[in-house]
């Protein structure tokens, strides 16, 4: 790849947090000699590496809103002069006027584009200051372009490349599977969430640790929970940016051992020992998911992702895309109030009747999708009237709701979990195999999610479920065995995920298109040809079965636990095991 970018390819690199992506334009851009010019969306992220550059000797600087003018105005004269090695900048910086053309009297001999998944609207942290890269970036041609991230599905990665306007890219998309993170998934009220994440994270073994909760708030008031016995901060966007530095860098230093943070932190964060991640609510994506899991066991020595979720998560997702994606309707206000010529803000908002609130997020995205054009006095200007932002806006909105969709999916799936994010991505050199750790492959290791014996209700329940199956020559739908056995769709889901941690049966995705839409839905099939309840092994005690558990014991890894291992009886799925057949 180093080979690729240091030749001037344009290339495309998708690899997971902590594999290295920095090296992968550090080391070409000191091969090509001159500078190299660094797009990046976080300032804590520019100081990183601006610092470790200037460790090993490099000249290095950025320029971000953080500095003042006269610092800027010093390292574009560096800039200009050709004493800079790295240039880092913010991407809201090429819409600064004269900005572009001060870069293209000295072409830089590389460009990188740190987090392109920003880029793309069909991303899951889309950024319209990153979507107009395409336009500001050929004043610096013909130099070469290396846009890197850590998540992007074979969609997002096709947008990268047509967005930025890349030439023929190379692409290396490999390493998602992470070996060393057990990913565990438990279903819980939100009021059973906060002690249940102070009784993970009490023992040492299982920090430092991260912990993103789906609010400010949420964040406050948990951290707040864990401290009379855990060294525990809050981190969120409406922290000044002194109180989030401070707790960052205490966090890295091991002042403190648990940050509870809103998706605002992490990004960039470099601390290799981070033992445990946890969410107490679902995310919004699988990609941001995979980046947020991904910040656990950098170091390589076992760590764990558990996730907490409840029905009442996706409340908190539709208050969230109600307010960033505003219904069509006040777009269109917009569009016709500017229907007779640009109209600075405040008129706008009279004129339309839009909130101003509001109105931001509508020049947002009608800015995204060529509706409006905001100069650099503020003053609107409509559209050129050649795309209709209706339909490219209700595809986006469209989007988000599917990522939700999918991330839902996700977490009630019962196939392993390294598995599903691996494939989600599209990992072509992967092996394909199940990871064995994960709460799905290695149930009796999980830290969090517990399991009760079946009850005489649930066994003869199971019992339906089988002889229905055995009686079938094709494989049924979810659906379809839940109207015919009459029971409840949670429960079944329950006794299915059950059976499929038994490798009694396998549950398949599949999905049909129709009116549009992607339908998606599971199919059931015994992994035998014919299996019957005496055939398993279903103990019928107060207790899980006695044997011995493979637990995890932080860094020390993945090892047995004594048979006396005490687990507490929940209302989570039974847990069947198969004996051997003659």
């Amino acid at each position: 790849m180093c080979r690729s970018v240091a030749s001037g390819d344009d290339v495309l690199l998708v690899m997971p947090t902590g594999a290295g992506k920095s090296l992968c334009y550090q080391l070409p851009g000191i091969a090509r000699g001159g500078t190299t010019l660094v797009v990046s969306p976080l300032v804590a992220l520019m100081e990183d590496q601006v610092a470790k550059l200037l460790e090993l000797g490099f000249a290095a600087a950025r320029i971000h809103a953080g500095r003042d003018r006269m610092e800027s105005r010093e390292v574009c004269k560096a800039y200009l002069d050709g004493a800079l090695d790295f240039l880092f900048i913010a991407p809201e910086r090429l819409r600064v006027r004269g900005f572009p053309e001060m870069l293209a009297r000295r072409k830089p001999s590389l460009i990188a584009i740190d987090e392109a998944h920003c880029i793309s609207q069909w991303g899951h942290d889309f950024r319209p200051d990153y979507r107009m890269l395409g336009e500001r970036l050929p004043l610096l041609m013909p130099t070469p372009i290396v846009a890197l991230t850590a998540t992007a599905t074979p969609a997002v990665q096709d947008d990268i490349a047509a967005q930025l306007r890349l030439s023929n890219p190379q692409r290396f998309i490999h390493g998602f599977r992470r070996t060393n993170i057990a990913v565990e998934v438990l279903e819980r009220n939100p009021s059973e969430r906060t002690p249940l994440v102070r009784e993970i994270l009490t023992p040492p073994g299982r920090r430092p640790a991260i912990v993103y909760a789906p609010t400010r708030k949420d964040a406050e008031a948990l951290a707040k929970a864990l401290s009379p016995r855990i060294r525990a901060a809050a981190y969120h966007a409406g922290l000044s940016p002194e109180v989030r530095d401070r707790v960052q860098t205490a966090f890295i230093n091991g002042k403190y051992d648990v940050v509870v943070a809103t998706t605002a932190f992490g990004m960039g964060i470099d601390k290799a020992d981070v033992r445990t991640v946890v969410h107490t609510a679902l995310p919004a994506t699988l990609e941001g998911y995979y980046q947020e899991i991904g910040r656990a066991g950098r170091d390589g020595d076992p760590s764990r992702a558990v996730l907490l979720y409840g029905f009442s998560d996706t409340k908190t997702h539709e208050f969230f895309l109600e307010r960033d994606y505003p219904p069509e309707a006040q777009l269109a206000q917009v569009e016709k109030a500017l229907a007779k010529g640009p109209l600075h803000l405040a008129e706008l908002a009279r004129k339309s009747k839009v909130k101003s609130e509001v109105l931001e997020k509508v020049l947002e995205k009608l800015s995204v999708h060529a509706g409006v054009r905001v100069d650099q006095e503020g003053l609107v200007h409509p559209g050129d009237g050649t795309l209709d932002f209706r339909e490219a806006y209700a595809r986006q909105r469209a989007h988000k709701v599917d990522q939700l969709e999918k991330m839902r999916r996700y977490a009630e799936s019962s196939t392993c979990r390294m598995l599903g994010l691996v494939r989600h991505f599209g990992d072509q050199h992967d092996s394909g195999q199940p990871c064995g750790i994960c709460d799905v492959c290695d149930p009796a290791a999980c830290e969090a999610q517990t399991f009760r014996t079946p009850t005489r209700d649930d066994r003869a329940s199971l019992e339906k479920i089988l002889e229905s199956l055995n009686a079938r020559a094709n494989a049924p739908t979810v659906g379809q065995l839940q109207i015919e056995l009459g029971i409840d769709r949670h429960e079944l889901g329950l006794l299915l995920a059950a059976l499929a941690r038994a490798s009694v049966v396998e549950l398949r995705d599949e999905s049909f298109e129709k009116d549009g839409k992607t339908i998606h839905y599971q199919r059931v099939r015994l992994t035998d040809a014919e299996v019957h309840m005496e055939t398993l092994r279903i103990e019928d005690r107060p207790e899980p079965p006695p044997e011995p558990a493979r637990k995890w014991r932080g860094r020390k890894g993945f090892r047995r636990a004594k048979s006396t291992t005490k687990k507490r009886a929940t209302k989570g799925a039974p847990r069947a095991k198969r004996t051997k057949r003659s």
